[in-house]
């Protein structure tokens, strides 16, 4: 077999039978083995009977490559080894650079090798089953903006996550704010699994979460894998699914819609001019602004103190049962799943064979005759108006006449007739828990999704919205 006059191969991570054979005969055939003197005792058992072995110590690439040119262009063939792959943070880019600039005609051939991360993935599990990218921490030529630019964008894009050089004696603070970074982007139950020493005898793998992650057990030896937002433990294995069995189950689908919900609260929070608000008004005003993309919401949003709070109390220890909507469409856009694990049921009385004849006996609107009916069997329901102020203004006066007892109402009818007045009306029952939209805006989708909010509340100090998606 002819060789050219440098190889550059990569031995893996540590372990002889993780060595390729295409590297192994490299080796056995070169008249010079470079690299770092760390290495040699990989490959030693396979040296020939008289082959060079020149060592370096560590930050002594350059120096390397120099010397693997110097003895090539004394006609022998070189072998120059890197730990896993040579192409991944290793010395064929030096190598082809260095033949760029000395304007060389040495023969170089690149070997490929088991990289650190994919040893690690094996020992993990299967973490690294879809899109990945890998990331070095080291800012010995790579500015550590950059480094942090790249760590925010795989955050971001939901991509698997190899860590490369995660932390050494004199960089400590590095991977604390990868983890920083990547939970601000994912969840806290995120798989991570590091493995120190991969392949070799003092091996160590470990497997944790992005939470509960701690960068004092990780040292320069060590790859970190963090996984993506379908990655999950399962026998003690970390899964990164490829999406096969997504046709028969359509909880990944659902998890990605949750995903998607999870990522645009945590954008709309980071915009808010106002953040450090109670958490009920800050869990309701994400929902409006998630909903109409509108960030007037923080000014118009009005939510009584503990509103949220007391209400979302009442549904979950089964004190409030009836949602009373004005509307249909208000009705249609509160989440089922969130009622059914309630026990909480929707009512909307504008369909009612009733309706139409009291509103023509009374002279009054269809909406106002279906709250009218609404109070006489559901006085204490939580009431939601998205659609008509005359509605609400009924509402209104059932409770000044001691009819109506709601246990909360959520006021964002929407439009230019009365719908204002309706609104400060119903401002003086102070001993009500209310939401109201001021002003003209409101809807029927607003309406709802401050619904939701109240009824996924316990998952607000986690800012996980979307479960009954």
């Amino acid at each position: 077999m002819n060789h050219p006059s440098i190889i550059v191969a990569g031995i893996g991570p540590g372990s002889a039978a993780d060595v390729t054979p295409a590297v192994l005969e490299a080796i056995r055939q070169s008249d010079v083995i470079i690299g770092y003197q760390y290495y040699f005792q990989f490959v030693e058992p396979f040296l020939q009977p008289g082959t060079e072995c020149v060592d370096t110590g560590m930050l002594k690439e350059k120096e390397r490559a120099r010397q693997a040119f110097e003895y090539a262009e004394q006609g022998k063939t070189v072998c120059v080894v890197s730990s896993g792959d040579a192409g991944i943070y290793g010395m064929a880019p030096l190598i082809w650079e260095m033949k760029r600039e000395r304007g060389s005609d040495i023969e170089i051939e690149v070997l490929p090798g088991i990289s650190a991360f994919q040893k690690a993935a094996s020992l993990l599990g299967a973490p690294i089953g879809h899109d990945l990218c890998i990331i070095s921490l080291s800012d010995l030529m790579t500015p550590w903006e950059t480094i942090e630019r790249r760590i925010r964008a795989a955050a971001v894009a939901d991509f698997i996550t190899a860590v490369y050089n995660p932390k050494s004696h004199g960089r400590y603070w590095q991977l604390y704010r990868l983890q920083e970074i990547f939970l601000q982007h994912r969840d806290p139950d995120t798989p991570v699994g590091f493995v120190r020493q991969a392949g070799r005898d003092d091996q160590q793998v470990s497997l944790t979460t992005l939470g509960e992650f701690d960068p004092e057990q990780v040292d320069m030896f060590t790859v970190v894998l963090i996984g993506n937002s379908q990655s999950y433990i399962h026998e003690g294995k970390f899964i990164t699914p490829r999406g096969y069995y997504r046709e028969k189950d359509d909880r990944s689908a659902k998890g990605i819609g949750q995903e998607i919900m999870i990522e645009s609260f945590r954008t709309i929070e980071k915009e808010l001019r106002h953040p450090d608000i109670p958490l009920g008004r800050k869990w309701a005003l994400l929902h409006a602004i998630h909903t109409t993309a509108d960030f007037d919401m923080e000014n118009i949003l009005h939510v009584d103190d503990e509103a949220v709070e007391k209400l979302y109390a009442g549904f979950s220890e089964g004190h409030i049962h009836t949602i009373v909507t004005d509307v249909t469409m208000a009705a249609s856009g509160i989440r089922k799943g969130a009622l059914q694990r309630l026990g909480v049921e929707v009512k909307c009385y504008l369909s009612d064979s009733r309706v139409a004849q009291m509103a023509a006996e009374k002279g009054i609107t269809r909406t106002q005759a279906g709250i009218r009916l609404a109070v006489a069997e559901h006085p204490d329901a939580l009431y939601v108006f998205g659609n008509a102020p005359t509605a609400l203004m009924e509402l209104c006066s059932l409770i000044r006449l001691g009819k109506a007892s709601p246990a909360g109402i959520v006021a964002a009818p929407v439009g230019f007739v009365h719908v204002k007045e309706s609104k400060h009306m119903v401002k003086p029952f102070r001993q009500i828990p209310k939401l109201i939209v001021e002003g003209r805006k409101g809807g029927s989708n607003l309406a709802a999704t401050l619904v939701n909010a109240i009824l996924c509340f316990n998952d607000a100090e986690q800012l996980k919205p979307g479960r009954d998606v």
